[in-house]
């Protein structure tokens, strides 16, 4: 699909938010029936694999990624938030619902990570905090069990956000357990779900930290992070696009005119420093870890496409960046009847422009992480009028 689908001085493809529900079930289904798996055979267990096709001693043995299965969680929230609205089943009423393979998603986690919630990086933790603190509330409002785990997961994972955000290096969140890093991976979401369970002291503390260490004075984006090497402090340059994405959040969270005024200039400065050259859509990071960034953004700048606080031109500009990166997932997604699991699910590409009949031909192996990313992209498309 070439760069010039999407020209930035041209009205978008106006796809309602009702379209745009229909099409993040269409991936919910795909992903929950391709990727979701029991794990080693227990009754009500549910873990996403890896990659697709997959052998069960691969899934077991092998690498599961933490940090994928956090947003997996998220992805399941939005899509009960949306059965939540409707009455109706994502997967229809013979399958489970989006909030019950949530609650399986999360006991599984910790089965998988041998009876623990902690791993060794904080921004792991940060993640599954966030998204079974969204799970906790969809349990309130559905009145269905599980609200006592979700808050024994928060409890335990707190205590590790407390004791990662130290003074040194001026304040922020260490990045693992080595302690050598304070970097935005962390800090970002611990201070986003530090603002969203009430310590907006210790959230602002850390929103401080970043814009007074890792704000790029003359791009406006956030960068890495403070690595300690050799007794020196080392500043990480690197800009990526998920960074940006939880401390929109936060700022958003915690508000005051300080924090709306900064969560403007970010969502400005992304669409100017992170969108493929000539358009709208959110630049793409591959596949692995980088296969979830993209999607990790879009989630939050459509918190701001829809926060009355800021400008209107800010909201457009957010609305736009989500509409035209979502629009492009879709366009370049691919039917995959080879998978063999029943109905050929849906491959979307690692990159927005490019086809997955390019980056996933048949026979290439499919990584959760871009099924995720293009899924949490629609789903945030989901919440926002048309641009």
């Amino acid at each position: 699909m070439p760069a010039d689908a999407f020209p930035a001085d041209q009205p978008l493809p106006l796809a309602g938010p009702q379209e745009w529900a229909t099409r993040a079930n269409q991936a919910a289904r795909s992903v929950t029936r391709s990727f979701g798996r029991r794990l080693l055979f227990v009754p009500g267990t549910h873990l996403g694999a890896v990659s697709i096709p997959t052998g069960t001693l691969r899934s077991v043995m092998g690498p599961w990624h933490y940090w994928w299965q956090a947003h997996y969680v998220d992805c399941l929230v939005d899509a009960g938030r949306r059965e939540l609205a409707t009455k109706t089943k994502f997967d229809g009423d013979s399958r489970p619902s989006a909030g019950r393979l949530a609650s399986r998603l999360v006991t599984t986690i910790r089965l998988r990570n041998l009876l623990r919630f902690e791993n060794h990086f904080y921004d792991d933790m940060a993640w599954l905090a966030l998204s079974t603190l969204r799970l906790e509330k969809l349990a309130e409002e559905t009145r269905k069990p599980g609200r006592r785990r979700n808050a024994y997961v928060r409890k335990r994972l707190t205590l590790q956000f407390d004791s990662a955000s130290t003074d040194d290096l001026g304040g922020g969140t260490f990045w693992s357990t080595r302690r050598d890093f304070k970097n935005t991976p962390a800090t970002a979401p611990v201070a986003l779900y530090f603002a969203r369970t009430g310590h907006r002291e210790r959230a602002q503390s850390l929103v401080n930290w970043l814009n007074s260490k890792l704000l790029h004075p003359g791009r406006g984006v956030y960068q890495d992070g403070l690595r300690i090497r050799n007794g020196e402090t080392v500043l990480e340059e690197a800009v990526y696009t998920y960074n940006q994405g939880p401390v929109l959040g936060a700022l958003l969270e915690l508000g005051g005119q300080e924090n709306l005024d900064r969560a403007a200039h970010l969502v400005e400065a992304v669409s100017r420093e992170l969108t493929i050259p000539g358009t709208h859509v959110i630049h793409g990071d591959g596949t692995g870890d980088g296969g979830l960034f993209t999607g990790i953004l879009v989630r939050y700048l459509a918190l701001a496409g829809r926060d009355e606080r800021l400008p209107e031109k800010t909201r457009g500009t957010a609305r736009d960046l989500v509409h035209a990166t979502a629009e492009a997932f879709w366009l370049s997604r691919r039917e995959a009847p080879e998978m063999k699991v029943g109905t050929p699910p849906l491959i979307f590409s690692s990159h927005p422009l490019r086809p997955a009949a390019e980056t996933y031909p048949v026979g290439a192996a499919v990584e959760l992480s871009t099924q995720l990313q293009a899924w949490m992209t629609f789903e945030a498309a989901a919440t926002l009028p048309p641009a």
